[in-house]
């Protein structure tokens, strides 16, 4: 993959940054999404942070060999502790377990003034991404499920709520997505139905044990029974 040729999962990911976008990409890795953008985009500009010496160095010879380096600024850095305050409008996080995302994005909170736009790709547990964007405010707007390489990948959108209103999420729609269980597509009842039997195994195994753990039984045998209900043809 280079920056001319990004995968499905980082294109798509790509696709809400707005036009002009002001973007920092954390995590950033070779800096393939950076430079894809501002070559799409002569308006946007990038920050690409990243927090291990090898892919910040990869990051800054892709930047350069593109001769991007005017519009896209690589650092070195844990998670949003690369920002200053109020430095980008748009926050892209992708490509780590959703709660690594979450803690990167709890520790960073006090950067995100001016962020008006986050977009994640958790390769797992979305939902307490979910979670952290109610708690502090941010609507979820868009949602995409993919499979690529034998993989199955979330994107999440949220915005800053400026409605005034409050907002709110049932534990069916931050578990399975409030946009993507109302489309149910096939990727999505694929990775459901594989998640219903890992669940059932679990369940299995706990209830060998010889004191089982019955509120985890109920608390999986609850899933289950939504898993099964979100799978149901309306």
């Amino acid at each position: 993959m280079n920056e001319k040729l990004l995968s499905r999962r980082l294109q798509m990911v790509a696709s809400y940054l707005p036009r002009g976008a002001k973007f920092a990409d954390i995590g950033s890795d070779h800096a393939y999404l950076p430079c894809y953008v501002c070559l799409q985009d002569p308006t946007a500009t990038a920050i690409a942070g990243e927090l291990n010496e090898g892919p910040f160095q990869s990051a800054r010879k892709e930047v350069e060999s593109n001769d991007l380096s005017a519009r896209i600024a690589v650092r070195k850095g844990d998670g949003l502790s690369v920002l200053s305050k109020d430095e980008v409008d748009q926050i892209v996080i992708a490509g780590m377990g959703g709660t690594l995302i979450t803690n990167i994005l709890e520790e960073g909170k006090d950067k995100l003034g001016r962020t008006s736009r986050i977009i994640v790709q958790p390769n797992v547990d979305a939902k307490s991404l979910r979670k952290w964007f109610v708690k502090y405010n941010y609507q979820i707007t868009a949602e995409e499920i993919i499979e690529e390489a034998g993989h199955i990948y979330e994107v999440i959108v949220a915005e800053k709520n400026d409605t005034g209103n409050e907002l709110h999420y049932s534990e069916r729609e931050t578990l399975f997505g409030p946009y993507l269980m109302k489309e149910k597509s096939p990727v999505f009842k694929k990775k459901w139905i594989e998640e219903k039997a890992k669940r059932d195994y679990v369940k299995r195994e706990i209830q060998k044990a010889a004191n089982p753990d019955n509120d985890k039984i109920a608390a999986l045998e609850l899933e289950i029974l939504w898993i099964e209900e979100v799978l149901k043809d309306d």
